[in-house]
C-alpha cells in the first residue's frame, strides 16, 4: 500500500496553489456572466459593461405644476421616505421601456439616470440593497424612491408600506440586471443625513390623467402617431381659434404615478412632445 504523505512536498504545494486560483478565477468569470455585465466586488458591484441612458428620459417634466429635472449626479445621498409598487404595474413598460418585473430588484426615482444603480438602505434594521432604476416616480408627499416588490422584502419594508431609507447614487447600471442584496444587518449604527425637503402631495381622489403624445392639424398623422402607441391610443378631434387639431391621448389613468410612467414610455418611443394633462 502507498504511504500517505504527512506533509506536501513545495513541488505539490505549488501545484495545488495554482489550481486553486485558476478555479477561483473561473468563478469571478462565472458570476460576472450571470450578473449581467457587472462583477461583485467586497461590497458594491463595479459594472464593466454600462448600458446608455435612455435619452427621453433625462428630459425636464412637470407634474401637477412640480418641474423635474433629470441629471446624472454622482454625488447623490439623501435619507427620506421610501414606497414600494407591485401587482398593478407588474408587466407593464417602465420608463426605459424595459418590462416591470415586481419580484426583480429595481425601483423608480424622479431625478436619476435610467438605467442606474443605486444603494438603499432601509435605516431602522440596516438592511442594504443594490437596485436597478428602470422607472420614474414616486410623485406622492415626502417619498424619494419607489421600490419593487422584490427590492421591499430584502428592505423588509412590505408589510409596513413605507419607511426611512438612505439612497446612495452608484452609477450606470448594466445592461442587464445589477440588484443584488447586500446584507441583511447592520451592526454599527446608520449614517444619518439631512432628510431631503417634502414636495408637494398629490390631489388624486376625483381626477383623471391622460398622456398627451402630441396634437397635429392633420387626422392621418395623428392616427399614424397612434397606431405606433398600441391600443391605448386613440385620437380625439377639438376646436381651437385656429381651427381642428387631432390630440393623440393615452390612457387614462387614475393615478398620476402611473400616468408619468406611460409619459416616460411615450418619450422613450420618440414622441418628444409627450405632456401629462389632467381633468377632474
Amino acid at each position: 500500500m502507498r504511504a500517505v504523505p504527512t506533509a506536501m512536498t513545495p513541488r505539490f504545494l505549488k501545484a495545488a496553489l495554482i489550481l486553486g486560483l485558476m478555479s477561483l478565477l473561473a468563478a469571478c468569470a462565472s458570476a460576472g456572466a450571470r450578473d449581467g455585465g457587472f462583477t461583485a466586488g467586497a461590497r458594491l458591484p463595479v459594472v464593466t459593461d454600462p448600458a446608455p441612458i435612455v435619452s427621453g428620459t433625462m428630459r425636464p417634466y412637470q407634474i401637477r405644476g412640480q418641474w423635474y429635472r433629470p441629471a446624472e449626479d454622482p454625488t447623490y445621498d439623501v435619507v427620506g421616505m421610501a414606497s414600494w409598487y407591485g401587482d398593478q404595474f407588474n408587466g407593464r413598460p417602465t420608463s426605459t421601456g424595459e418590462i416591470f418585473d415586481m419580484h426583480a430588484l429595481t425601483a423608480a426615482h424622479k431625478t436619476l439616470p435610467l438605467p442606474g444603480l443605486v444603494e438603499v438602505t432601509n435605516l431602522a434594521n440596516g438592511r442594504s440593497v443594490v437596485l436597478r432604476v428602470n422607472d420614474r416616480g414616486p410623485f406622492v408627499d415626502d417619498r424619494i424612491i419607489d421600490l419593487s416588490r422584490g427590492a421591499a422584502e430584502e428592505l423588509d419594508l412590505l408589510s409596513r408600506g413605507v419607511g426611512q431609507v438612505r439612497v446612495r447614487y452608484l452609477g450606470r447600471a448594466p445592461r442587464q440586471g445589477g440588484g443584488m442584496r447586500l446584507q441583511t444587518a447592520s451592526a454599527s449604527a446608520p449614517v444619518r443625513l439631512e432628510a431631503a425637503a417634502p414636495e408637494p402631495a398629490l390631489a388624486f381622489s376625483g381626477t383623471t390623467y391622460w398622456v398627451q403624445a402630441g396634437a397635429y392639424a392633420n387626422r392621418r398623422t395623428a392616427q399614424r402617431i397612434a397606431g405606433r402607441l398600441g391600443d391605448s391610443a386613440t385620437v380625439d378631434e377639438v376646436r381651437t381659434s385656429q381651427g381642428r387639431l387631432y390630440r393623440v391621448l393615452v390612457g387614462p389613468w387614475n393615478d398620476a404615478n402611473a400616468a408619468e410612467r406611460a409619459r416616460q414610455a411615450v418619450l422613450a418611443r420618440g414622441v418628444d412632445d409627450a405632456l401629462l394633462i389632467s381633468a377632474s
